[in-house]
C-alpha cells in the first residue's frame, strides 16, 4: 500500500509536521471530536453529538476525513457529546481501525445511548443509528484499564483518571517520541463519589485541555451544597414541585447522595417523595455499585458497611404513568438539557405554577432549552409549538464536574506542557482562558508556552524533529563498541522504535526466522574422481577427501563446498547459497567441465605461484583462443582486439588493456580494469591447469 505523501513530496511519516484539527468542540461545548495526525498516524480523539442539534447537524465535521484512514479512536467518557456518534461513524462509515473506552464507560455507553435512541424527538429517517447498529458497535470496542499501556502499530497510549464521570479518563498518547495529553473532560477536585483528576508523572509535548468553564471560578463545594439543598427545601415547603434535569448517569449519582443525606437529617421532609425518574435507574445503579473500585476512598469505606446507592428517601420512576402528581415533590429527570424526554414534558407541565421550581445543576449548551430558561424568558414554546408563561422559579446552582480557572491553572502550573490546545469552550470563555494562561507566564523566562484555541476544522501545525536512534542488541551489544568500530547487522523497525541484530538474533527479537538455501547441481562426469581431486588442489589448497553418506567426497573453501561421487559418471555439488559461495562454486564448477571435456594427458597440473611470471607451455595452444573468447563475453565483440601476434587489446571508456596469453600479463593504466582482465585470465588458466 502506498504511504500517504505530506507536502514536498516526503512521506507523512518521513514528515515531522503535527497537526491537531478539532471537528467538533471547537470554540465551541459539544460534538467532541479532536484529529490528531503525526508520522502517517491518524487518531480520533471522541466522537460525540451537539446536544443543542439533531440528526446529521448534530455530528462532529468528519467530511473533512478518510474514515477508512484513522488508525486510532479513543472515547475519554459516557457522555453524549463525547461518544454519541461513535455507533454512527462505527456502523455507518468506513472505519476499520481500533476504538478503545475505559471499562465502566462501555458499560454505560451501552445504556445511556440507548436511552437516547428512545427519547430521540426525531422522524426515524433522521436517526442517525438504531438499537442495531448500537449492539453492533458493542463488538467493535475495546476496553482498556487504567495506567495500561497499549502499543497499536507503533502508536503507545496510556490513560489516567480524570475525575469528571465514573469511568472518565485522559488518555497520554505518545507517537515516535512525541507525547500528547488529551483531558477530555476533567475535575481536579474530588466530590462526593468521585476521586479528582490525576496528574500525569511525565510532562506531555502537547496538551490538549478542556476550557469550559473559560476563567470562571466554582463556589466552594460546601456552600454549592447547602444552596442546592436549601433552594429543594424552600420549593418544596411552599408546597411546589421541584424539577432537577440531569443526565441519567453522572451528575445525578453526586445530587442522589446530597439529597439522600440532606432528607435523613430533616424528618419533617419524609413524607415528600424524592423521584429517581429514568428508565436506566436500575441498570445504572448495579454499573456503579460494579465500579465501587473506581470512586473515591470515602465511598470504598462507606461500601463496607452500608451500600451508599441503595437509597432510603429515594424512589426510581420508570415512566410518567407511574406518577401521582399530587403534592410537593422532588423530581430527577433526564435529559439533563430538557430538549427533549421526561424532564421537558415535567417541565411543561409545571412551569405555570409560581409553587414550582427547576433547578440546573450541570453546564448548559446553546440551542437547549435549558439554556433557555437562565436568561428568564416571561414565556416558553412547548414541544408542540404552543406558548407558555414561564411562571416558575429557575435557579443555576452547577455541580458541573469540569476544571474551572483555578484547577486548570493549577494543572497546567504542574505540567508546564510547551504547546497547549483548547477545546471544548464556547468561542469568547475559551479566548478569556487562553488570554489568562498566555498573561500568567509572560515574564518567566524559564517557561516557554504556546497556546492555541481553534475553531472546528482550523488546524494547528507543530512541528517535531527528533533524532533516529538504534539500539543495538542481543550477541552484537555482548561487547563494548570502541571508537571507530563498525557494527554490521539487520535493522529492524518497530512502530518508531529502532533495532540493530545479528541476523542469528532475529528469532529471538522478531517473529522473522532465517533460512538456509542449500544449492545442489548434478554434472556428468566420466574421469576417475581422484582426478578431480588433483586438479581442485590447484583451485584451493584445503581440497580434501572424505566420504559423505558414504560415497567418495571432497571438501574445500573451509567445508563450504562439497564435491560428492554421486553414481559412477555423475558428480553432485553442493553449498550454501550466497554471493560469496557462489562464485566459489562457480569456480568448482568451471575445474569440473573442464577436467571432463579435456582429460589431462598425465601432466601433472602445475599450482600458480606468480601468475604474472607464469609462462604457459609451448603445447598447450588452448588457452590463447579461450582467454579471447572470455574477453569477448565480458566486454563485447567491440571493445576487444587480437593482433596477429595473439596478444589481445581490450578497449574502455578511453582505457586500453593489453594482455599477453602466453605469460599472463596484463598492462593498463587503468587500476580497475587491469584487475578486471587480469583476475578473470589468472582464474581461467588455473582452471585449465
Amino acid at each position: 500500500m502506498a504511504k500517504r505523501r505530506a507536502s514536498g513530496g516526503e512521506t507523512s511519516e518521513e514528515s515531522d509536521l503535527l497537526t491537531i484539527r478539532p471537528l467538533g468542540a471547537g470554540q465551541e461545548v459539544g460534538r467532541s471530536c479532536v484529529m490528531l495526525e503525526f508520522k502517517g498516524k491518524k487518531i480520533m480523539l471522541d466522537c460525540g453529538i451537539h446536544p443543542g442539534l439533531s440528526g446529521m447537524d448534530a455530528l462532529p465535521y468528519t467530511d473533512m476525513i478518510e474514515a477508512d484512514e484513522i488508525d486510532l479512536l479513543l472515547i475519554s467518557h459516557f457522555h453524549l457529546d463525547h461518544c454519541g456518534a461513535l455507533p454512527w461513524f462505527l456502523e455507518k462509515t468506513t472505519f476499520k481501525g481500533r476504538v478503545f473506552m475505559t471499562h465502566a464507560t462501555k458499560a454505560i455507553y451501552r445504556w445511556l445511548l440507548s436511552d437516547f435512541i428512545k427519547v430521540s424527538n426525531i422522524a426515524t429517517d433522521q436517526m442517525l443509528y438504531t438499537e442495531k447498529d448500537l449492539e453492533k458497535s458493542m463488538d467493535k470496542i475495546e476496553t482498556v484499564n487504567f495506567h495500561q499501556e497499549v502499543d497499536i502499530n507503533g502508536i503507545k497510549f496510556w490513560c489516567y483518571n480524570a475525575g469528571h464521570v465514573l469511568g472518565a479518563a485522559m488518555f497520554m498518547i505518545e507517537i515516535a517520541g512525541v507525547k500528547i495529553l488529551y483531558t477530555g473532560d476533567f475535575s481536579r477536585q474530588e466530590d462526593r463519589h468521585l476521586m479528582a483528576a490525576e496528574v500525569p508523572s511525565v510532562t506531555p509535548d502537547i496538551l490538549i485541555c478542556e476550557a469550559t468553564y473559560g476563567i470562571h471560578i466554582h463556589e466552594k463545594r460546601e456552600i454549592r451544597e447547602a444552596r442546592f439543598t436549601g433552594t429543594v427545601h424552600d420549593i418544596v415547603t411552599r408546597g411546589g414541585r421541584c424539577l432537577i434535569p440531569v443526565f441519567a448517569l453522572g451528575r445525578a449519582q453526586e445530587l442522589l447522595l446530597i439529597l439522600d443525606e440532606y432528607w435523613a437529617n430533616h424528618p419533617e421532609l419524609h413524607d415528600i417523595p424524592i423521584y429517581y425518574a429514568s428508565a436506566l435507574a436500575k441498570k445504572c445503579m448495579a454499573v456503579y455499585q460494579t465500579f465501587i473500585g473506581a470512586m473515591n476512598e470515602r465511598i470504598r469505606r462507606q461500601i463496607s458497611v452500608s451500600n451508599p446507592f441503595i437509597f432510603k428517601h429515594i424512589s426510581n420512576l420508570k415512566n410518567i404513568d407511574q406518577f401521582d402528581d399530587i403534592g410537593p415533590c422532588v423530581i430527577m429527570a433526564s435529559p439533563g438539557m430538557m430538549q427533549s424526554g421526561l424532564s421537558r414534558d415535567l417541565f411543561e407541565s409545571w412551569c405555570t405554577d409560581r409553587r414550582n421550581g427547576v433547578i440546573i445543576a450541570g453546564y448548559v449548551v446553546e440551542g437547549t432549552l435549558a439554556k433557555q430558561v437562565l436568561s428568564e424568558p416571561t414565556e416558553i414554546t412547548t414541544m408542540t409549538g404552543q406558548k407558555l408563561p414561564l411562571r416558575m422559579s429557575v435557579d443555576y446552582i452547577s455541580f458541573s464536574a469540569h476544571t474551572d480557572y483555578d484547577q486548570t491553572s493549577e494543572f497546567i502550573r504542574m505540567l508546564k506542557p510547551p504547546y497547549i490546545v483548547l477545546v471544548h469552550g464556547e468561542q469568547n470563555e475559551m479566548a478569556r482562558l487562553k488570554a489568562a494562561i498566555i498573561r500568567e507566564y509572560e515574564d518567566d523566562e524559564d517557561v516557554s508556552m504556546e497556546v492555541y484555541n481553534p475553531r472546528n476544522t482550523q488546524a494547528v501545525e507543530l512541528y517535531f524533529r527528533g533524532e533516529k536512534m538504534a539500539k543495538v542488541m542481543g550477541s552484537l551489544a555482548v561487547k563494548k563498541p570502541t571508537e571507530g568500530h563498525r557494527i554490521s547487522g539487520v535493522l529492524i523497525k518497530r512502530g518508531f522504535n529502532y533495532h540493530l541484530v545479528n541476523p542469528t538474533d532475529l528469532a529471538n527479537y522478531t517473529e522473522l526466522a532465517t533460512s538456509t538455501i542449500t544449492e545442489r547441481l548434478s554434472i556428468p562426469f566420466n574421469p576417475p574422481f581422484s582426478l578431480l581431486h588433483h586438479h581442485l588442489t590447484s583451485l584451493s589448497p584445503d581440497a580434501m577427501q572424505c566420504f559423505i553418506n558414504e560415497k567418495p567426497a571432497i571438501k574445500m573453501f573451509d567445508d563450504v563446498v562439497s564435491i560428492i561421487q554421486d553414481k559412477e559418471n555423475n558428480v553432485l555439488v553442493e553449498w550454501s547459497a550466497n554471493s560469496t559461495n557462489d562464485m566459489l562454486a562457480d569456480a568448482v564448477l568451471t575445474v569440473i567441465l573442464q577436467v571432463d571435456t579435456s582429460p589431462p594427458t598425465g601432466s601433472v597440473p602445475v599450482k600458480i605461484e606468480d601468475a604474472d611470471l607464469l609462462e604457459v607451455e609451448k603445447k598447450d595452444e588452448k588457452f590463447p583462443s579461450l582467454v579471447l573468447q572470455l574477453m569477448y563475453d565480458m566486454f563485447g565483440d567491440r571493445n576487444v582486439q587480437q593482433s596477429d601476434d595473439k596478444v589481445i587489446h581490450i578497449i574502455l571508456d578511453n582505457s586500453v588493456a593489453t594482455l599477453d596469453p602466453f605469460n599472463v600479463s596484463v598492462e593498463c593504466d587503468d587500476e580497475t580494469l587491469h584487475h578486471q582482465v587480469l583476475t578473470a585470465a589468472k582464474r581461467l588458466h588455473t582452471a585449465l591447469s
